[in-house]
């Protein structure tokens, strides 16, 4: 209905790597749980056909300096400014204490369109927004006026950089949850025009 407009997820598949000879930094949480999320997502939007063509992009280079995305909004693929929306995705390891939207404070409609959504149904026990930041892959995209979201789930997680960030530490808390609240939210964000 609307192919030539998208929605989009992101997230980083890259970590800290080798340190040396000997330390090996997994990236279970980070952010390999971003992608895991990324994947369930592609695999439900091929099966459940959206009224907006819905994208998925996977950068390198995040941990290095938001390099994949920074080179994607200098050289995209499609016109930034026919993406209605963005997800970003990074560490989907627990969400024991909630989710944090990024941007929160400045898309207020549409996080207030995302509390809704989570009040109704209880997807994740809080939901949180902070302003601008510079921390993730969203950024370069918020930067070229893109309303995008950065995803972030909370709870204690004792691991981040860390070489103990491996598979069998994450708890998985609120991981389908939190799949539930975004297809949730981006199936209302298709219905609503905001300025």
């Amino acid at each position: 209905k609307y192919s030539d407009s998208f929605v989009v997820f992101t997230g980083h598949y890259d970590h800290l790597g080798m340190m040396g000879n000997d330390a090996i930094f997994p990236g279970a949480n980070d952010n390999a749980s971003g992608i895991a999320m990324l994947l369930n997502l592609v695999k439900y939007y091929h099966d459940n056909p959206q009224p907006y063509s819905i994208a998925f992009i996977a950068f390198s280079g995040e941990e290095s300096g938001l390099i994949g995305s920074k080179y994607f909004t200098n050289f995209p693929l499609f016109p930034l400014n026919n993406i209605k929306f963005l997800i970003n995705i990074d560490l989907m390891g627990n969400g024991a204490d909630g989710i944090m939207a990024v941007n929160g404070m400045v898309y207020k409609n549409q996080y207030l369109l995302l509390k809704k959504i989570n009040d109704e149904n209880k997807y994740l026990p809080e939901l949180k927004a902070r302003g601008k930041a510079a921390n993730s892959d969203h950024y370069w995209f918020s930067e070229a006026g893109v309303p995008c979201f950065f995803f972030y789930l909370m709870g204690n997680y004792p691991y981040y950089h860390d070489v103990n960030d491996k598979a069998k530490a994450l708890p998985l808390t609120n991981f389908s949850q939190t799949f539930n609240l975004f297809t949730h939210f981006i199936t209302e964000i298709q219905k609503y025009h905001y300025e």
